[in-house]
């Protein structure tokens, strides 16, 4: 989904043809191997603000290419993200004070796209090596030795033009004392301040800290115990017991040592049977309603029309925990629109027999469930939205990348949790359901048992391929049609199909169709009606309905979409 009005559809990118690049690279590593030794007592580590705890200090980055972030980290709370652009490598550099005829060790911590690490300027050989992209955190060495004038050398990393940004931490440049000295060693850290009760459910109590300065990881204590540990400044203390009160502290950690603990607070778990039950109809409706003002007219829940059975506010936002979500309500954008109100909606809207979940992704959005631990974080992390606030389930809409196997854990997880009133929907680009073995299709089939709704986004999209193996070419019924043939005959139930629409011509930046177009596509599927050149070779009277984005741009355009559309749906047979 998108927040700007007329985005187009993003295009996916070939890996650069790096060849000689990449062998002349690599052969300079293996020449090296030779020099490998071991560190002697007197070694220490020659760079300075290896860690880039003092932001970017001692380091000069091409073109502004360089930043401090302080997620994900390998050591410590900073690490190094530089982005590449097309005629850019994103090279970041140190001068480095050594001693002549010395052998050094050069390594750095690595992730993201593809990252290099060099050094030049060493009176004998200059030598680098690289990691072509990682997922985690990995350790690129290699070794150099310095010629017989040779005071300072240049140490640098860099990524690939045009490529993903990568990330870089924990330098070193081992071997004797160039005269710059080992920078200082870690003291142990101050305790953290700030420490706060969030969302909880029946089992589980979320927390958040301030970071403190030079910690590398904290520890979560309930009443006096061990709890858990974590990198960042929240967590999810799980596995306690509904409607109980704990004690909550947390002790900042590093090398060397870990800190008295913090002042503690105080949270209760929900009770028992508390989460809203609603029923989606055999025909529905959903609409995107925008929790941020893109130039679509400015919405309550209250404002969403009855027409919609099926309200996915959009969006949820990332954590720091890889996985995790939470939801932060844009009260400035939405013209003071107070958190007290957006809750009361939410039971009023379940009281006409609607369901409010959240979404999660978009545009812009930057989740990531790709491991076991970031499906747990996701599936609690939702879970503690859905308790908190309400809502009934969760609408998947994940447009950079999705991981089957870890996004089925996650909803599997949810689904035991929140028991069979959950409402999981989806909103898939055309080119992910093309096919069953997609990550798309394939978390949609793994879950089907406890899927409601598929509504695949048939915009800004360009041509696709339907069932038949014809082309068609999006804003026709055919298109709409076509393409919903895949996944009615791939393995989805017709009731867990339903057709993603724009409500106006700003809503997207291509593929807007007239509602009569809908209505002639949800006919030809359920019916046999209204068909353009491709007629399914059956009906899905059972056929889900429609869905758009979003509720803004129809209020915009005076809600012709769902006026239009929703009566339709409900007179499906």
């Amino acid at each position: 989904m998108e927040r700007s009005a007329a985005s187009s559809r993003r295009r996916r990118r070939s890996r650069p043809v790096l060849g000689g690049t990449m062998a002349v690279v690599a052969a300079a590593a293996l020449t090296v191997t030779g020099l490998v030794s071991t560190a002697q007592a007197a070694d220490v580590n020659n760079a300075r603000n290896a860690g880039f705890e003092s932001g970017l200090a001692n380091w000069t980055c091409a073109g502004n290419s360089g930043a401090i972030v302080s997620s994900p980290v390998h050591g410590g709370t900073s690490a190094l993200k530089a982005t590449p652009a097309g005629q850019d490598n994103a090279k970041c550099s140190q001068a480095v004070k050594v001693k002549p005829n010395s052998t050094y060790t050069l390594s750095s911590w690595v992730q993201g796209g593809y990252a290099y690490l060099g050094v030049s300027g060493t009176g004998t050989t200059d030598v680098s090596t690289w990691s072509p992209g990682s997922a985690t955190w990995t350790k690129l060495s290699t070794s150099f030795k310095t010629g017989a004038n040779t005071t300072s050398v240049t140490v640098y990393t860099h990524g690939w033009y045009g490529q993903a940004a990568y990330l870089a931490d924990d330098f070193e440049v081992t071997g004797p004392d160039g005269g710059g000295g080992e920078e200082p060693g870690p003291v142990i850290p101050a305790a953290p301040g700030g420490l706060a009760a969030g969302a909880t459910t029946t089992s589980s109590v979320s927390l958040s800290w301030n970071a403190v300065s030079g910690a590398t990881g904290y520890t979560v204590y309930r009443d006096g115990t061990k709890a858990t540990t974590s990198t960042g400044t929240s967590a999810t203390v799980t596995g306690l017991t509904a409607d109980t009160a704990y004690q909550f502290s947390v002790s900042a950690t590093n090398a060397a040592g870990e800190s008295v603990k913090s002042a503690a607070v105080s949270a209760r778990t929900a009770k028992n049977g508390t989460g809203p039950v609603t029923t989606v109809p055999k025909h529905a409706v959903t609409g995107y309603w925008q929790n941020f003002n893109n130039g679509a007219a400015v919405q309550k829940l209250s404002d969403v029309p009855a027409d919609y059975d099926i309200i996915a506010v959009s969006f949820a936002d990332a954590t720091a925990t890889q996985g995790a979500v939470t939801f932060n309500l844009d009260t400035a954008g939405l013209n003071g629109y107070t958190d007290a109100q957006f809750r009361s909606d939410i039971k009023a809207k379940q009281a006409a027999g609607k369901n409010v979940i959240i979404s999660i992704g978009g545009e812009l959005g930057t989740v990531r469930v790709d491991s076991d631990a970031s499906a747990t974080a996701f599936s609690n992390s939702v879970y503690a939205l859905m308790q908190d606030y309400g809502f009934n389930g969760v609408d998947i809409d994940l447009e950079n990348g999705l991981n089957a196997t870890y996004m089925t854990k996650a909803l599997r997880q949810l689904s035991a949790k929140a028991g069979s009133g959950l409402v999981i929907t989806m909103a898939p680009q055309t080119i992910d359901m093309q096919s069953t073995s997609g990550e798309y299709f394939k978390t949609a089939l793994n879950v089907k048992d406890i899927l409601t709704v598929v509504n695949m986004q048939y915009y800004n999209s360009g041509s696709m391929l339907g069932c038949d193996g014809k082309v068609y070419s999006q804003g026709s019924v055919d298109f709409l049609t076509a393409l919903a043939c895949i996944q009615l005959e791939g393995g989805l139930d017709p009731s867990q199909v339903g057709i993603g629409v724009p409500a106006s011509t700003r809503g997207a930046g291509s593929g807007y169709v007239s509602p009569s177009i809908v209505n002639a596509a949800l006919d030809c599927l359920a019916k046999g009606t209204n068909c353009g050149s491709f007629k399914p070779s059956r009906t899905y009277p059972s056929l889900r309905g429609a869905m758009t984005w979003s509720t803004n741009w129809d209020a915009t355009a005076g809600f012709a979409w769902s006026k239009a559309v929703g009566p339709h749906v409900r007179s499906l047979p």
